[in-house]
């Protein structure tokens, strides 16, 4: 008999017998496209496709994926995925600012001859879309965010 009540001995033969604790995964938040962006996407080579359908359902889940990085002058919950390859650069342009969905912004692919920079098009369509989402949550999920 266990002397220091029981707690560790029932915990060793749980694991003994395959029975383990999990913990359920968050709700996945729903998906939504702004503007030509899933068309976009799918217009991408077959692997970056895949590659980022793999990260955005990580976002879904509420995790972060390792390609992610913060997307610069929009503020905080916008982010960028880079997909590089031999063919080219590709970008995935997200939210996460609402609570119950994540929108997908802009999916292009980065054709700027000014290096690291994204061209100013891209950056403005962002902006716009980013409102758009804005628009879109509210009237789907009401003005909380």
């Amino acid at each position: 008999m266990d002397k220091g009540g029981g707690r560790a001995r029932r915990s060793r033969r749980h694991t003994e017998y395959g029975i383990m604790a999990r913990t359920l995964p968050a709700p996945e938040k729903p998906l939504h496209w702004v503007g030509s962006a899933k068309k976009d996407l799918l217009g991408f080579p077959e692997d970056v496709v895949d590659d980022f359908g793999y990260a955005l359902g990580v976002v879904q889940q509420g995790g972060t994926p390792p390609s992610a990085k913060a997307w610069k002058g929009e503020g905080p919950g916008v982010f960028e995925l880079v997909e590089d390859r031999r063919a080219g650069t590709w970008r995935t342009v997200y939210t996460v600012r609402f609570e119950k969905a994540v929108y997908v912004l802009h999916c292009f692919q980065k054709k700027s001859p000014s290096g690291v920079r994204t061209a100013q098009t891209d950056v403005d369509l962002i902006r716009r879309r980013l409102k758009t989402a804005r628009e879109d949550y509210e009237v789907r999920y009401g003005k909380k965010t």
